[in-house]
């Protein structure tokens, strides 16, 4: 009997995850993305606001601060605080992104159908070639009609959860 790696254990874990996500996405879409939207523009505040104190920090010990910082800072405080504070703009932005997320993820793990060939066997091969296939089409399809995007983007997104959950379940239970 051949030795499982944590690969397994990793991919099992993150399978069950990406399906639980993708069921309350399923379910609660417009809260997911209004959701992620706050909370990107949560994590903007406090990053802008440790990058300006990081700039008082150097300014104070060195006499000089990295004006990079303060810029970045200053621009990642008022994102953050538009993100917040206005939800919306922030899934028009989410609209543009995840599309080119999709294109990125799909280019990624067809580069590597090569040692998922080696490491399953040739159904998960085919499965995750035809899956990330079709979310290339996703992604461009939804990258040149923003409408649609912004429309479905939840939808899409809870499926594509579940599917990558599924494919991470097929992936830890192969004999790896």
């Amino acid at each position: 009997m051949r030795r499982r790696s944590g690969l397994g254990l990793l991919e099992l874990i993150v399978g069950i995850a990406l399906i639980a996500l993708g069921l309350f996405t399923l379910f609660r879409p417009s809260k997911t993305i209004t959701g992620a939207v706050v909370l990107y523009g949560m994590i903007a505040v406090v990053t802008g606001v440790s990058d300006i104190a990081f700039y008082i920090k150097m300014e104070r010990h060195t006499g000089f601060g990295p004006a990079v910082s303060l810029v970045t800072g200053i621009l990642q405080l008022l994102a953050g605080v538009l993100l917040v504070l206005r939800p919306g703009a922030g899934t028009t932005l989410i609209s543009i992104m995840f599309p080119l997320w999709f294109i990125a993820h799909c280019v990624s793990k067809l580069s590597h159908l090569d040692i998922i060939r080696l490491r399953t066997g040739t159904d998960n091969y085919y499965l995750t070639m035809v899956l990330n296939i079709i979310g290339l089409a996703l992604g461009f399809i939804m990258l040149f009609n923003p409408v649609l995007s912004v429309n479905t983007v939840g939808f899409v997104m809870a499926f594509y959860l579940i599917v990558l959950g599924i494919d991470s379940l097929t992936i830890a239970f192969s004999d790896i």
